[in-house]
């Protein structure tokens, strides 16, 4: 009898134990990558700009710069074709077969942006380091000055056109009842005190959701249940599609780990022009 409930006992614990993990979504600890940074199917991603990258990484990191994967033109940020993108993460030795892990130095924009792109490329596997840089070199876990490099790739991309929306769709959603526009800036930005564009403000209707609302303090994500709180007391829920942005977009792809990963809301998707190419038309309206 004992023994039976002893044996109770640990597959209940297994049971929560995996519903923890598998609740997190593609969240990757600091003691989990330690186990596959040598796995040959594993590409580890430095979203750290190249200087930072030379200083110091994690071990095995390849390094991709955001601002490297965008468009030439007045709009800052918007991102290349599918094909562009695969040319240039084939190159790096990245298919999108692999198990991808991204992560920076910490504050979580980079990262998050690389996190979507991947994503709403059709990347299956993409993960994403929780607490960055600074938790694994606060682990003592290994760091490296080598470059890495590995052979040239194909990656197959297949776009998913509901992870993205462009200035048209949110025109067209302005008034959906069923749509909820999110700007997670800082609050001065959002209320038109500070921003690069002329046109400050932010677009009509949009809930200001500040990205670092999802984040502990230390640079870790906050838990499924803290999230769904934050979330909804903002009023952002599941039932709604999600457009998320920010002035660019970089800091709209950790609040989309937290929704689309972790709480596994539905319809999430990302405005890659975001308030910059929002704000450089005229006609679109501001508040």
């Amino acid at each position: 009898m004992k023994r039976n409930r002893a044996l109770t006992g640990l597959l209940i614990l297994f049971a929560f134990c995996f519903q923890s993990i598998f609740a997190y979504g593609s969240i990757i600890s600091v003691s989990e990558l330690a186990k596959i940074t040598d796995d040959e199917n594993v590409r580890i991603v430095s979203a750290r700009n190249s200087k930072d990258y030379g200083v110091v990484h994690i071990k095995n990191a390849i390094n991709i710069w955001h601002k490297d994967l965008y468009k030439e033109g007045k709009i800052e940020g918007l991102i290349k074709s599918p094909a562009e993108l695969a040319k240039i993460f084939g190159g790096k030795g990245i298919s999108e077969k692999n198990t991808i892990v991204v992560y920076d130095s910490g504050k979580n924009k980079l990262s998050g942006r690389l996190y979507w792109i991947f994503d709403y490329l059709g990347c299956k596997d993409v993960r994403i380091l929780n607490g960055q840089l600074k938790k694994w070199r606060k682990g003592r876990k290994p760091v490296t000055k080598e470059v890495k490099s590995f052979s040239s790739t194909t990656f197959n991309a297949s776009p998913d056109k509901n992870k993205i929306c462009t200035t048209k769709y949110v025109q067209e959603h302005l008034k959906d009842e069923n749509v909820v526009i999110v700007d997670v800036r800082d609050a001065e930005e959002y209320a038109g005190e500070t921003g690069k564009v002329e046109r400050k403000g932010h677009i009509p209707g949009a809930i200001h959701f500040e990205y670092k609302k999802v984040l502990n303090k230390n640079g870790t994500l906050k838990s499924k249940e803290e999230l769904e709180k934050v979330a909804k007391s903002a009023g952002i829920t599941s039932d709604k599609e999600v457009i998320l942005y920010c002035e660019t977009s970089v800091r709209a792809g950790i609040a989309y780990v937290a929704l689309k990963s972790i709480l596994e809301y539905p319809n999430v998707k990302v405005y890659d022009g975001a308030y910059y190419e929002w704000a450089a038309n005229p006609s679109n309206p501001t508040e």
